[in-house]
C-alpha cells in the first residue's frame, strides 16, 4: 500500500538521468542516484520507489523531448516537465552539476515554485515539427539568398533593376552565367550557390502543400478558419499559432498568452519608480514571429480585400465582426504610438493587442473537441 507522496527531481541527459528523492517534508533528499538513460533500468528504479509511495516526477523541458515523461506517464506514474527559464535561481549560487540541479528541481517541485508546460501529444508534436521544419527551410532560403548577394557583390556586381529577388532578379543572375560575364570558377561558385538556393526553395514548397494538408484536418481547421479571419494571418501563420499552444483556453486571460508569447514589457521598478522596458521575449519565439509579421499589415487603413474576403467565407460571424474591429483598434494603435516612438515599437504593440482579439476568440469549446478526443 503507498504511504506517502515522493517527489521526484530528474536531470535528464542523453545517457544519464540524476535522480534526487524527497520524502515527506525532508529539507533534504533522501537519496541521490545517478543512473544510465535505459528504460528497462530506469523502469526497475520506479517500480522499486513506488512499493514505498506514490511517484511525483519534474524535470526540465529540454533537447530530451518528452519521451521519459510518456513512458513514466504509460507506467502509471506522474511525472511533469518545468519551464527552464522559469526555474528561480539564488543569484549567489555559482556551482551547477547534475546532482545540485536534481536537488534543486526535486526541492522546487513539491513546493510547487515551478512553471509547469503543456505536453503536447505524440500527434500534436509530429505536426509542430513539420511546421517547424517549414521555418527552417526558411531560414536557409535566406542564407543562400546572402551567399549570392555577397559574392556578387565582392566580384562588383549589384542588382539595380529593383527588388531583389523578383523574376527581374532572377532572370539577371542567370545572365550572369553566360560565358564572358564571369570567369569559369566565379560561373561555377554562382551556379552551385543558386542550384543550392533552388533546391531549398522547391523543399519549403513542398512543405507548405503538407502543411496546408494538416490545416484541413479536423484537428486543426477549426482554429486556423478562425485565425485566418484576422488580418495578416494566413495558413502558415495560423499553423505555427495553433501546433505551439494547440489549447488557448490554457490562458485564462489574454494578459497571459500576452507574456507566453514574450511581448509584454520588463521591469525594473523600486519604491515610487516605475521603469518600464523592452518586451521581455521570454516565450515563444515562433509565434511572436509570426504576429510581429501580422501586426505590420494593421498599419495600412482598414481595408477587406478579396483575399481575406475568401479567408472569412462561412465563418461565424461574430469572428468577423471581432477582427473588423480588430483592423480600426490595432490601425489607430500604431500610428498612435508611431507619432512618439519608432514604428518598430508601433508595431510590437500592435501585435500584443492583436493578442487580445485572437485569445477572445480562440476560448469556444466547439474548437477543441476533436482535440480532445484525439487525446482520449
Amino acid at each position: 500500500m503507498a504511504s506517502s507522496n515522493l517527489f521526484l527531481g530528474l536531470d535528464v541527459h542523453k545517457d544519464s538521468v540524476t535522480i534526487a528523492v524527497f520524502v515527506h517534508h525532508a529539507s533534504e533528499p533522501e537519496r541521490v542516484d545517478r543512473l544510465p538513460n535505459d528504460l528497462p533500468k530506469l523502469r526497475r528504479y520506479f517500480q522499486r520507489l513506488a512499493s514505498r509511495g506514490t511517484l511525483n516526477a519534474c524535470y526540465e523541458a529540454s533537447g530530451a523531448g518528452y519521451v521519459l515523461q510518456r513512458h513514466m506517464t504509460a507506467w502509471g506514474y506522474r511525472c511533469e516537465l518545468a519551464a527552464p527559464s522559469l526555474i528561480p535561481t539564488r543569484p549567489g549560487e555559482h556551482r551547477k552539476h547534475d546532482k545540485r540541479d536534481a536537488i534543486q528541481l526535486g526541492r522546487l517541485y513539491r513546493a510547487g515554485e515551478l512553471t509547469l508546460i503543456h505536453i503536447p501529444t505524440e500527434a500534436e508534436e509530429q505536426v509542430r515539427d513539420l511546421v517547424r521544419c517549414r521555418e527552417t527551410f526558411q531560414r536557409e532560403i535566406l542564407k543562400s539568398r546572402h551567399y549570392i548577394l555577397k559574392f556578387l557583390r565582392r566580384r562588383g556586381f549589384v542588382f539595380r533593376g529593383g527588388t531583389n529577388w523578383t523574376h527581374r532578379h532572377f532572370v539577371w543572375i542567370r545572365q550572369l552565367l553566360q560565358p564572358g560575364v564571369l570567369s569559369a570558377e566565379d560561373r561555377l561558385v554562382l551556379s552551385e550557390y543558386l542550384a543550392l538556393l533552388e533546391y531549398k526553395i522547391a523543399r519549403r514548397d513542398e512543405l507548405d502543400r503538407q502543411v496546408e494538408s494538416y490545416a484541413l484536418r479536423p484537428l486543426y481547421k477549426p482554429l486556423v478558419d478562425r485565425l485566418r479571419c484576422f488580418r495578416g494571418l494566413d495558413t502558415h501563420g495560423a499553423m505555427v499559432l495553433a501546433t505551439e499552444v494547440v489549447d488557448f483556453r490554457r490562458f485564462d486571460n489574454p494578459r497571459k498568452l500576452m507574456a507566453y508569447f514574450g511581448l509584454v514589457p520588463s521591469e525594473h521598478s523600486s519604491g515610487d519608480r516605475r521603469r518600464q522596458g523592452a518586451i521581455t521575449k521570454a516565450g515563444n519565439a515562433r509565434c511572436r514571429h509570426v504576429l510581429v509579421q501580422a501586426a505590420w499589415s494593421y498599419r495600412h487603413r482598414p481595408n477587406q480585400s478579396v483575399a481575406l474576403t475568401r479567408r472569412q467565407t462561412g465563418q461565424d460571424p461574430a469572428v468577423i465582426t471581432h477582427a473588423w474591429k480588430a483592423q480600426h483598434r490595432l490601425h489607430k494603435l500604431f500610428h498612435r504610438v508611431h507619432q512618439r516612438r519608432p514604428h518598430q515599437v508601433a508595431v510590437v504593440a500592435a501585435a500584443r493587442e492583436l493578442v487580445g482579439f485572437l485569445w477572445a476568440v480562440l476560448q469556444d469549446p466547439v474548437l477543441y473537441e476533436h482535440t480532445t478526443e484525439n487525446a482520449a
